[in-house]
């Protein structure tokens, strides 16, 4: 009896992700048709650090956007490689680009927060667009932005970019991001009201209008947070505000970290203020583990020991649904094969590296350094 009620429960808990991802793709929804009547114009900001390698395509991909008036403002945060001239260059044949020096960075910010919210400052027009510098926009990405936001009625709209995966490490965990939102945060309750706990977005590609960023208190609210896809969203829901989130894999592209080092880094660094405190690492570990690691290994031991029959089928059931989740996400964003068939084992090291985060964080280690910054 306890070899069944132990597999019931992990075919409980495979299908939960099942049933979440299957209601959420379809409200995961690309963005609206750009409207050409509409001239509302934007302030496209750059906070960069170090990003010589990608960021003449970034700046080109946005300026490629003719049909929007805009200005784009990078800010250079004292990078140490050629970020700055290279920006410099292209500034002089485009007057729609500006390139600014980040002021030096006060005590209690993090490096992103303070430039994205100095960028604010300086911008012109009442619609701010912030993006990475790795993002790459097709040349309607920007208006198709623009009436999302409009069509979406909230005050802070934020897109998920295809994310370019060369690397097997990369297709292996970087599509986790979407496994943790499509898989537990319920689409439709977070639109249906401003809970700062079903707050979600993605870093990399936020829009808002000016006069809702100041009554927030924009980037200065979350200065020392290092996961600013999640926070700022929630400083928006606590101020009664409604954010919302939409798939921009056909109007963006970015490649996040390149290789093992970066991944893991990637993940350490956000991890704590994502899963890894004592609220949510509990239960995250046990329905994730649960829903995709347990099944596949109870399934060998039973096959192996001998469990009863209706045990081992369950058990069979329970190792089939643990791979649904990561394989209709693949199917509808694209993403690799390789993920899906070794999805157990993402979720192994993904949980792995929240508990090395938790502990870090409870021991007094610190924080993870990145781009030279702690």
């Amino acid at each position: 009896m306890i070899y069944l009620l132990y597999a019931s429960l992990l075919l409980i808990l495979a299908a939960l992700p099942v049933l979440m991802v299957a209601r959420n793709l379809p409200l995961f929804h690309r963005a609206a048709a750009s409207n050409a009547s509409d001239s509302t114009p934007v302030s496209v900001l750059i906070p960069a650090r170090d990003e010589e390698q990608g960021i003449a395509d970034a700046v080109q991909s946005i300026l490629e956007n003719g049909h929007v008036e805009l200005e784009v403002i990078v800010m250079d945060d004292h990078s140490t490689d050629r970020t700055a001239a290279i920006v410099a260059e292209l500034a002089r044949e485009e007057r729609r680009l500006r390139l600014v020096s980040a002021p030096d960075l006060p005590v209690g910010w993090n490096g992103k927060q303070h430039a994205c919210w100095q960028l604010a400052q300086l911008a012109c027009y009442e619609r701010l667009l912030f993006i990475d510098a790795d993002v790459r926009l097709t040349s309607d990405g920007v208006g198709r932005m623009l009436a999302e936001h409009e069509q979406s009625g909230s005050a802070l709209l934020s897109g998920f970019p295809r994310q370019v995966t060369p690397s097997w490490s990369e297709r292996l965990l970087i599509p986790m991001m979407h496994v943790v939102l499509l898989g537990y945060l319920p689409l439709d309750r977070m639109r249906a009201g401003t809970q700062p706990e079903l707050g979600a977005g993605c870093g990399q590609l936020f829009l808002t209008a000016r006069t809702d960023y100041m009554a927030v208190g924009g980037h200065a609210a979350i200065r020392l947070s290092r996961h600013d896809g999640l926070q700022l969203p929630r400083a928006y829901r606590r101020a009664g505000l409604a954010t919302d989130l939409f798939d921009a894999s056909d109007i963006a592209a970015v490649r996040m970290y390149s290789g093992w080092r970066s991944v893991l880094r990637g993940l350490l660094k956000n991890a704590t203020e994502g899963i890894a405190n004592v609220k949510l690492i509990g239960i995250f570990s046990l329905l994730l583990l649960g829903a995709a690691v347990l099944p596949v290994l109870s399934l060998a031991h039973a096959l192996f020991y001998g469990w009863p029959t209706v045990a081992s089928v369950v058990l069979a059931v329970a190792s089939l649904l643990s791979f649904v989740p990561r394989l209709l996400i693949a199917l509808r964003l694209r993403q690799s094969w390789l993920g899906v068939l070794l999805h157990p084992v993402a979720v192994a090291i993904f949980v792995a590296v929240q508990w090395i985060a938790f502990v870090r964080a409870n021991c007094g280690w610190g924080e993870v350094a990145w781009k030279g910054r702690v």
